[in-house]
Parts: C-alpha cells; structure tokens; sequence
C-alpha cells in the first residue's frame, strides 16, 4: 500500500479524498493555487505545495507544475477528484512515465470512453443502445445547423470532452443551434482546453439514470447499484438519489451488466460511471462513462456500505476487489442535495464572497455498521444519517475562479419518506450567510409534490420553475406554526429587555400576553401568549392553540422548536419589531407587535424600490466577453445585449423589452460587481 498521496484537486472532493487516505494510514498532499492558500483541504493536508495563479489553466490543469509538485513530496500515488485532470489520458501518460500510481483507470480506458464521440462509437460497437446523433467532429456553426436539422430539432449540443454541464446547450431551431454552437465551443475551450463539439438528439421526458462500476486490474467488475440524477438545472446536477424511484430490480440489473460489460470491453479498472438516459416505458440509452469518481458518490456509499474513494487506492496499488456482485446489498434510501454559491432568486446566477457565517448541520452516523465496507445488521426503524462533504468554511471565501459549489449535504434513512424528511430538517438547520446560495431552492424541491412522488424527468426545474424561482408560499398550517413559535420567542426576547440594570425603582414594563402576529406585511392574526416554564401556549383569535416548546435565546440565528409535539426548525435573523424567519424555502419578515402597534403601523405607507427597469444590470459579479449592442441601436424582446462569464460558465443577457440603446458603461474585459449597470436604454 501506498505511503503517500497526492490530491491534484481542490475544494470538497480534495478534503473527501484527504479523509479516505488518513483512515486507511496514508499520508496525504495538496495543491493550492493562490486563491487556495487559506482553502480547507490545504489546512487538512499533511503537506501542501503552491502550484500557480488562481486561474485553472495556469495551475491545477497544468500537468508539468503538478508533476513538479509529485517530485517535490515524493507522493506515490496522485488522485485526481474529478474535473481538472480527473479524465486527462496524458496526465495518467506522465504519471506512468514518473513511476506514480495514478489512482484512476489506465490511460486506455480514459482515451477510449473519456471523449464522448469515442466511447459513442464503441458502445455502439458492442450493441450497446445509444442516443442518435451525429459523432463526427463539427466545424462551424453553419455544419452545426446543417446537421440539427438532418437529425431533428431538439438536438443536444456537446463539447466532447465536457463534463459537469459546461459546454452543453439544448437548441429547438437554427437560431439556438448556431448561437449554442459557439458558446459550446468557447466555453469547452476555456474550461478543457479541448473545444471539439458533437451533436444528438434531444430525447425529451428524459430521466437521467447512472449506474456506479468498480472494477479491478484482474479481471473483475461490478455495478453498486444506480443513482437518480434527473433534478438538474443547466444540465448540471443539483439533487441525487440512491436507488431510483423509477427503476425496478429487472431494469436496474440490466443496466448495471450492460455497465460493467462496457467497462471491460475497454479494461476498465477503477471507480467509474456508466450514465444513461431511460424514458417513460424503461427504455435505456447509453450516454456516457465518466472515467473518474462523481460528484454524487456519496448516496451510493450510504446505501451500499463500500467506501468508493478506499477501493479506488486499493485498486491502484494492485489489489483484487474484496467484494463480488453478490456482496452488494442496497440497504435503505440516501438522497444528496448539492448547496451552490448561486443566488435563486436571479436566475441562479454565481454569487462570490465571503462566507460571514457557514454553519452545516451536525453529521450524523446511520444504525447499519461498516465493518470492511460492507453493511452489518439492519437500521432501526426511523434511524436516520446525515453527512455534509464540504470543502469550506466560515470566513473562508468563494472564488470566482471555480466551480460554484459549496457542499454536498446527503441524508440516509431506511425509506425515501424518511430520507427526504431528514433532508429537510438538514436544510432548515443550514446556516449560510454573505453570498447567493441555493438553500431555499433545495427546501422547496424537497417538498414539491412531483419530486415527492418521484415521478420527475430532467425537464423538473425548467417545467416547474419556467420564470425561475421566487421563493415558497407555506400553507396557511405552517405559516400559523411559525407565527405561534415567533410569538413565543418575541415573548422571550421582551422579558430579557425588562431585565436591564440601572432602571428607577417601580419602572418595571410589563410584558403582556397580547400580540399581532404580521407575516409578509400582509397576514394578520391576533394571538395570546400564555407562558410558564416549560414554554408557551399561543392561542389564535380563530380559537386555535398550539403548544410552543424549544431551544431559543435571543440572538441564537437558529430555533430548534416543537410545536405540538412537531419538530421546527427555523434560520433566525433580526429585524425592527421582530423576525426574519426561513424555513422550507420561506424568507419571511415575521412582525410582533401590541394592538395599538398593529393599528398604527397599518397607517405607514410602503417604501417603493427605485427604478430600474430602463437599465440592464449586471445579475451576478463577472467578466464582460463581449458587448452585442452599440449606443443609438433599437433592440428588440430577447436580443442578446452582452455575455457575461462566470465560474466558467458564459452568460448571454437579453433585452427584457423593445428600446432604444442611450449609454453603454462597459466594455470587453471589464470585471463588473453585481448590480453594476451595464447599458441604459431610453
């Protein structure tokens, strides 16, 4: 076995990764740019070397400043996460030439089913059923519609060495085809060096299901099960599952031999992925392999008990899987939400900064054992795991320089009811603030009814968000528990500011049992706080009460209440005369106040925000590639004005409405904050 790895990645999966290698004695070294040289995965790391500027290009994708940093720490092995050189053939060519175990698959493999035009060609080679489309490299946006049309609108546009939804885009006609043609290929350059584009067919109600491999240097293979990867936003993946609510144990076996065939049909040794699009009637079409560990590996580690990232290493220092396909049990439901530093409220645009609080919520170990990666004795009845893979923390800061992700918070449990209810208690108990996050978002997915159901296809987010997302209307039932807990804690808070020293004798203020709960400025309900010591019974003027317990203090930014007997859990902020209060997707203003308050303040009239609606804002902090307008020009309803990049990710900003162009305040190659005004119109 190995005595030292290097890690050549960053972020959450350098730190999973890290965890691995110091449970199994091994000695671990990072990679940092200068952007990570305060990251967390460069303070977990028993070494730490400086490989280059913050752009990916000038360090972590860089091989000869990687292999430099091999020889210097003398690592005998380097694992590569995924994404950066992950699925880089001549990265595992140069490590093989240094005598270094490149904990991954060999560089075969990566060639033949890392590029997707390939490993289309060969699955279909081995009668494997794929997607129509045409494999051919394509030359110009011209050919690009050319072909969109001899296959039929929607097509699915590629870079071939994509990954993680960069350069992808869906076009319905020849404009989109052309337009999502270059921004494909610009943004597969940019982020792989690689700007090679294919086009396929479109298969619409789509879900996207996966099927996990491992396999051995010796011969062996086997599939650990799917995962349910059809909640995606930008055909990047946001929820994950494990198993699928879709499949049954015929199609799923299906799938996992066809997978593993595939996999040793090219030699396959390592962790890898099998990904295939299945439609309404189970039918299944090969996609791709990712020839790497996915971002999702952890809902397949909670339901069958193997360690991926262990059982890579051991792979890679030769040995023989230790488990065979009759070894592998799937054992409960794991459901993994991704928490990206994007605001939703703007479209999911990047947000950067610093993480002023990043609390996650406390992980939790799942009633089954792992004794040599495997599942000992079954979990009892309502036992539940929490695990938060993470690669920050508080204080820390979300670069511009990479992928937007923050955190992968997972929850297990014996059922899917079950899973999905700890993930929202875990949602409802994340603390995160100083950027955009995804937070709310994730809470109100977990309580859509079509995810509940899961009969959901990769079309979820842009069908049940078409006008993106605005947060959450709760039902009246929890709007009236959390007005009772807000009562209760208001209540709490006032005594406390009885309580002050140096007040005159007989000046004591009484704190009163009536109130006027407002919710959103718009909902009014009287209530009653009738308190004792072991907490509150809060009565509504509708005769409705509800008994308020909890964990509370003023200035505590999170409640854990029961109300009824039901667990609360609330993000707390203060505000003028009460509360801000998220809780399953809801930013609520929560107000307390006395009648004779309530009553006045209905009198106050409401602040406007200014206008803006003749200026085009700048949605998320970035770079201008290009300004598509010039001053004096009239534009028309969803004309392209400017592109905007961010974390690797090109962002075209249309007109809202018909104008006229009066000042353009930017220019390519500016860097621009969010909000900055970018062009005004007349």
């Amino acid at each position: 076995m190995f005595n030292k790895i290097l890690i050549a990645n960053r972020g959450e999966i350098a730190c999973r990764v890290i965890k691995t290698a110091r449970k199994m004695g091994i000695g671990t070294v990072a990679i940092f740019s200068d952007a990570d040289k305060n990251a967390l995965h460069v303070s977990m790391a028993d070494e730490a070397i400086h490989i280059g500027p913050p752009p990916a290009n000038q360090s972590y994708i860089v091989i000869d400043k990687v292999m430099d940093a091999i020889r210097q720490s003398g690592a005998q092995a380097v694992h590569p996460g995924y994404g950066f050189l992950s699925e880089n053939a001549k990265f595992a060519e140069a490590l093989e030439a240094e005598g270094v175990a490149f904990v991954g698959p060999p560089k075969g493999a990566i060639e033949a089913m890392g590029d997707k035009i390939t490993s289309k060609k060969i699955a279909q080679e081995a009668n494997v059923s794929t997607v129509p489309g045409y494999m051919g490299l394509i030359e110009d946006a011209d050919e690009a519609v050319k072909i969109s049309n001899q296959i039929g609108y929607p097509v699915m546009i590629k870079a071939s060495a994509g990954g993680g939804g960069k350069g992808m885009r869906i076009a319905w006609n020849d404009d989109e085809a052309r337009e999502g043609f270059q921004s494909s290929k610009n943004e597969a350059a940019s982020s792989f060096g690689d700007d090679r584009i294919f086009i396929e067919k479109f298969v619409t109600q789509p879900r996207h299901i996966e099927i996990q491999v491992l396999c051995d240097s010796h011969g062996n293979g086997i599939y650990l099960g799917e995962r349910e990867c059809s909640i995606q936003r930008r055909n990047q993946k946001v929820v994950e599952e494990a198993p699928s609510p879709f499949l049954d144990a015929a199609t799923r076996k299906a799938m996992g031999e066809q997978a593993v065939s595939l996999a040793k049909a090219v030699g396959y040794s390592s962790a890898g992925t099998v990904e295939f699009i299945v439609d309404g009637e189970k039918n299944f079409y090969f996609l791709e392999m990712n020839t790497r560990l996915q971002v999702e590996h952890p809902v397949t580690e909670l339901i069958t008990g193997v360690d991926l990232v262990e059982q890579m290493i051991r792979v890679a220092a030769g040995e023989k899987l230790s488990i065979t396909q009759d070894d592998v049990a799937l054992t409960g439901w794991a459901i993994e939400n991704r928490l990206y530093a994007e605001d939703p409220y703007r479209g999911f645009l990047p947000s950067i900064g610093r993480l002023t609080r990043y609390r996650p919520p406390q992980e939790t170990a799942a009633g089954p054992m792992l004794v040599n990666g495997k599942w000992q004795g079954d979990a009892p009845e309502g036992d539940v795991a929490v695990r938060n893979d993470t690669g920050v923390y508080e204080g820390g800061e979300i670069s511009m320089y990479y992928d937007p992700m923050i955190a992968k918070l997972c929850t297990w449990a014996p059922t899917r009811e079950q899973a999905i209810e700890a993930m929202r208690v875990a949602l409802d108990s994340f603390e995160v603030e100083g950027i955009g996050h995804n937070l709310p978002f994730l809470s109100a997915v977990m309580d859509h009814p079509k995810f509940i159901s899961g009969d959901m296809t990769t079309a979820f987010i842009a069908e049940e968000y078409p006008d993106g997302f605005e947060g959450v209307e709760l039902p009246e039932a929890d709007l009236r528990r959390i007005a009772a807990s807000c009562a209760a804690m208001h209540r709490v808070a006032e005594i406390r500011r009885t309580r002050v020293s140096g007040r005159m004798d007989n000046h004591e203020r009484k704190v009163g049992t009536d109130w006027v709960v407002t919710l959103g400025g718009e909902i009014q309900w009287p209530v009653k706080v009738m308190a004792d010591q072991d907490g509150a019974t809060v009565r509504f003027d509708n005769g409705q009460e509800m008994r308020v317990t909890g964990d509370w203090t003023p200035g505590d930014q999170l409640a854990t209440m029961m109300v009824d007997g039901a667990p609360l859990v609330m993000k707390v902020g203060k505000v003028s005369g009460g509360f801000r209060i998220r809780n399953r997707g809801a930013n609520l203003k929560v107000q307390i106040r006395t009648p004779r308050q309530a009553e006045l303040a209905r009198l106050m009239p409401e602040k406007l925000p200014p206008d803006t609606s003749k200026m085009l804002l700048c949605p998320m902090p970035g770079l201008v590639v290009k300004i598509d307008v010039e001053v004096g020009q009239e534009v028309q309803e969803g004309q392209a004005l400017c592109t905007i990049e961010a974390m690797k990710m090109e962002n075209i900003l249309r007109a809202e409405k018909k104008g006229t162009v009066a000042k353009i305040n930017a220019g390519p190659g500016d860097s621009l904050a969010v909000d900055e005004v970018i062009i005004e119109f007349e």
